[in-house]
């Protein structure tokens, strides 16, 4: 069978319904194409880069800060937001919601990995040692957490606020410090984080810095480790001293108590026996004036009583007795007589 060549390339350079354009087709007809100006070109470039940088989006946590060549003029919140397009009017982002923290004395490691320090420099690497008020040093870590109110001031007011903040809480932390004891320092961390956050914030808000302070937290205070072994030895003196104390004040509050009992006791006994004493001598006056205003009236009848009552009171003590006349000579039977009775019964 023989082929017609010239019949095939016929049928293969006519257009059937469907199928696409060939490769070589496609090349010939871009060639035809005539391409813009280049000055057409640039113009639908600038008009698209214009209109790029005329939308912007401000997250939630941040607001927007335009400068219009370089003056402020207004602040923008979260969202979509227009403004002119670059060169004319530039935008500002700030994070106005999220809390910052600078670490001082010490450094913390981030999840990534790494380490985030408050300074760069090697000035600050004693940032931590503070000069007590009873001329000791002590080594008071602290982190100051802090939050930008002022977006306008921030970024206006005051060339570096990183900086700003970091001298400016040194020398609140030293100014309390300093006022204050080594023992102090230890054991009263939150009332010194307290005042020195007071303290920071007010000089803050004079240099109208934008920053609003969250909270200061002192971290675990100590003095150098040059010095801890005598450190300890003096604290370990402290303890047995204020122990010592503590002894000597729960003997005190044993003895003492019980001593002012047995006195209360004795002085109550005596006043007691001295209103009894008195009450006596009362009775006893009032019995006497009784008596002697009877005797007044019968002499002879009162002064019979008195004797009478009084032996009556007298015989029954001394037991029994024998009285015998002085002229009897022979006392022998009489002294058998309560004998003899006695054996009779």
């Amino acid at each position: 069978m023989s082929w017609d060549w010239d019949k095939l390339k016929e049928q293969q350079t006519r257009k059937a319904p469907g199928v696409p354009p060939q490769l070589n087709e496609l090349a010939e007809k871009f060639k035809n194409i005539k391409l813009p100006g280049a000055s057409v070109l640039i113009v639908v470039l600038l008009v698209l880069f214009l209109g790029s940088s005329a939308f912007y989006t401000v997250d939630v946590d941040e607001v927007g800060v335009i400068q219009r060549f370089g003056k402020y003029v207004r602040t923008t919140q979260p969202g979509l937001n227009f403004k002119w397009p670059a060169g004319i009017e530039k935008v500002t982002k700030v994070k106005v919601r999220r809390v910052f923290k600078e670490e001082f004395g010490f450094s913390s490691m981030r999840s990534d990995g790494e380490r985030t320090k408050f300074s760069a420099t090697s000035e600050d690497s004693n940032v931590a040692l503070m000069l007590t008020g009873d001329l000791n040093v002590a080594l008071a870590p602290w982190i100051v957490q802090y939050r930008i109110k002022d977006p306008y001031n921030y970024l206006f007011k005051v060339h570096d606020n990183r900086r700003l903040l970091m001298d400016m809480s040194e020398a609140a932390m030293r100014l309390v410090i300093g006022d204050r004891s080594v023992n102090e320092v230890i054991s009263k961390r939150e009332e010194i984080a307290v005042e020195a956050k007071n303290i920071l914030q007010a000089e803050l808000d004079n240099a109208e810095s934008g920053i609003s302070i969250v909270t200061i937290e002192m971290k675990r205070t100590n003095v150098p480790e040059p010095v801890q072994p005598s450190f300890n030895e003096v604290n370990q003196a402290i303890q047995e001293k204020e122990k010592l104390i503590y002894q000597a004040r729960e003997e005190y509050n044993k003895a003492i108590p019980s001593a002012k009992g047995e006195a209360e006791r004795t002085i109550r006994a005596a006043e007691g026996y001295a209103l009894d004493r008195v009450n006596r001598a009362q009775g006893d006056v009032a019995r006497f004036q009784s008596l002697y205003a009877e005797y007044q009236k019968a002499k002879d009848v009162t002064r019979r009583r008195l004797y009478l009552e009084m032996m009556s009171s007298i015989y029954p003590k001394i037991g029994e007795k024998i009285i015998v006349d002085a002229d009897q000579k022979n006392l022998l039977p009489l002294l058998n007589l309560g004998k003899q009775r006695g054996d009779q019964k």
